[in-house]
């Protein structure tokens, strides 16, 4: 196996001091309105979280689910951008509108559907924005470190695993968080590795000791839902936490990084 190359280069993540604290990066589901993501944006500055998920386009198994606003969310992330200290994480579906990710977003989210359509990794990667890249549900370790050299190769300078569950027999969960692949991604490369508890367990009850789990296990941060009302998420309201829970869970999850370093 060919491993993912190890980089000494400064993580580019818009002066994020990478390493002194975890990564966290929050936000609804799907970017739905102004007005609950620019709640949402101003809770995450209070609490000192700089990356804010804002996915304008969401892909979804039903065709009949809330596939986001698409293009026209888009005019929400600039003004968003424009009043708030925070970087922009949104996912890539298509490249018809990657210009718009590369006006707008900080970094660029591959999704666990697309992690092996390598015509959007290379297109991606070749903006030379960081890309966060999530771990397919079907997908094994070596797979998915494979899809990152792809984005390396076609010239991100920064690369973020993301490991968000594997589908295995067990129903209890959504997905299993395969705790195992974080810290073997740690072990044999440079790369940050985050971990999204919230689409692996698919209830909101889980998230917190899934989420302390991973960084125990080494993750270097976390990807996490969470909305202003969950109740009323118009996308995975039963995975979403509002902002009394996520506040207690990165507390916690800061205490869990530093005892594990």
């Amino acid at each position: 196996m060919k491993l993912v190359r190890a980089y000494d280069k400064l993580i580019n993540l818009g002066g994020f001091p990478f390493g002194e604290e975890p990564l966290i990066i929050a936000g609804p589901c799907s970017l739905e309105n102004y007005e609950r993501m620019a709640e949402t944006a101003a809770f995450l500055e209070r609490e000192n979280v700089r990356f804010l998920r804002a996915a304008a386009y969401k892909p979804r198994t039903s065709p009949y689910s809330f596939q986001g606003l698409g293009a026209a969310g888009f005019e929400i992330i600039k003004k968003i951008k424009a009043e708030f200290n925070l970087q922009i994480v949104s996912e890539l579906v298509d490249l018809s509108v990657l210009d718009l990710f590369r006006e707008s977003v900080d970094i660029i989210q591959i999704g666990a559907r697309n992690m092996q359509n390598f015509a959007t990794l290379k297109a991606a990667g070749a903006t030379g924005k960081p890309v966060l890249l999530k771990r397919g549900f079907g997908n094994t370790v070596e797979e998915w470190l494979y899809a990152a050299e792809y984005l390396l190769g076609a010239g991100a300078e920064t690369v973020i695993l993301c490991e968000r569950g594997i589908r295995t027999f067990e129903p209890l969960t959504r997905d299993t968080l395969d705790l195992g692949a974080i810290a073997y991604a740690k072990k044999i490369t440079r790369l940050p590795v985050i971990a999204d508890p919230s689409h692996a367990a698919g209830r909101s009850d889980l998230v917190l000791p899934l989420a302390l789990g991973a960084v125990a296990a080494g993750a270097d941060g976390l990807m996490l839902e969470v909305h202003p009302s969950p109740s009323e998420s118009v996308s995975d309201d039963e995975q979403a936490i509002g902002f009394s829970e996520f506040r207690a869970l990165v507390k916690k999850a800061r205490e869990v990084w530093r005892a594990a370093r």
